[in-house]
Parts: structure tokens; sequence; C-alpha cells
């Protein structure tokens, strides 16, 4: 399997030297040349890009109020998210210990390649290029962002509320994957034992359903 022809319709690019996006999907565990230099050249890209876009579109935050965004934007789990949702994971090239403990799965293994695959775009098609890749990846985040204070989401007002109560994190389970590579929807379920809440939800991408999820048993939780 060609992992360039695999990520084209999802990164929106197409690598003329595939073997960087090999480098890019090659965890440590798979020994000496693997994705770490990368990752580390993709994290101060996308620092830059996301910051400058942020930068653009709210001209009225100030230095704080960017900071905090800029934070929420980069975080591993939005990495791993936006990972999943181009199903990155299949695609890792992982060491027999980390593939038997499910690292494809890991959020911190997920966040490391999507950051490595950026800077492999850059290496491989410049800056105009890895710019272009990120601003397809978080079209749906810079479209969204907050007018005032980021608002709090639904997976977070959720997981807030269960701990206020002493209840375990929710847990969301990837059920189905339908459609064509270009057309996706993405199934979870998510259960809260403790209240007997069982939920399924639907979405373009698995964040969103998850957020669907947790939107919808916020509704059935007796607040």
């Amino acid at each position: 399997m060609n992992p360039g022809k695999t990520l084209t319709s999802k990164l929106k690019y197409e690598f003329d030297k595939p073997e960087l996006l090999l480098s890019a999907l090659t965890h440590r565990s798979v020994g000496a040349r693997n994705n770490e230099r990368l990752e580390f050249l993709g994290d101060s890209i996308l620092n830059f890009v996301v910051a400058a876009e942020i930068y653009r579109l709210r001209p009225n935050y100030d230095e704080g109020r960017l900071t905090r965004l800029r934070a929420n934007l980069v975080r591993g789990e939005t990495l791993a998210e936006i990972a999943r949702d181009i199903e990155l994971g299949d695609l890792l090239k992982l060491g027999s210990g980390e593939l038997k403990s499910g690292g494809y799965k890991r959020a911190s293994i997920l966040a490391d390649a999507l950051e490595a695959v950026i800077g492999a775009v850059y290496l491989d098609g410049g800056f105009d290029s890895a710019k272009s890749t990120i601003h397809h990846l978080y079209a749906d985040r810079f479209n969204s962002l907050p007018c005032s204070e980021p608002v709090k989401d639904p997976k977070t007002i959720l997981q807030e509320l269960l701990q206020g109560r002493g209840f375990e994190l929710p847990e969301y389970r990837l059920l189905q994957t339908l459609g064509e590579a270009h057309d996706r929807t993405f199934v979870v379920g998510c259960d809260i034992e403790p209240l007997g809440i069982k939920v399924k939800a639907k979405g373009a991408s698995r964040r969103k359903a998850e957020q669907c999820a947790a939107a919808d048993i916020l509704t059935q939780i007796d607040k």
C-alpha cells in the first residue's frame, strides 16, 4: 500500500517524495530511523501557521486570549482528533511492542505522527504546501472559532460534570465508518453506566460525532 496515495484525498496533498511520508509514519519503536525529527519540524510550523491564522481571524483578541486559543488548537488531544479523522493510525509503522499494545490508537502517538506528516509536507513541497495542508486539516476549527473567550464544547462540559459527581470519564467508541473516503460518516457510541444512559451519534468526522454524543447525553442528565 502506498500511504501517499491513501492520504492524498484526506490531506489534499500528494507527495513527490513518498519516502518522506513513510518516515513521518514510522514510530521510534521501529528503530533509529523514525519520525521524531519530522515531528519537531512539524510542531514548529503548525504553531506558527495556527498563530498567524487566529491573529488574522480575531483582530480584537489580546495576547493572552490568542495564546489560550492557540494552545487549545495545537494541544495533543486536538491533534489526535484530527489524526483519527483522517485515519492516520491505520498507516502507522510501529514496533511489535507498540503494535500489540494498540499504539496506533494512542493519542500521543497519533498527535506526534500528525506533526511529523506536516513536517514531511514542508520538506516535500515547501512552506506554502504545509500551510495549505494545515488550513485544510483545521478548516472546521478555523471556521468555528469563538467570537469571545473560547466556549466549552459538549465533551468538556460532560467531562467536568461527571468528574464533579465522582464518575469515571466517558469513553467514546467508534462503532461504524460509513461511505467513501471523501464522504465519510462516523458513528460513535458512549455509555454512562452509573446513570443508565447509552447513546449513539453520527458526524462527518469522529470529533463531530463524539461532540453530538456528548450533547445528547447532556440533554438526558438532570443537572
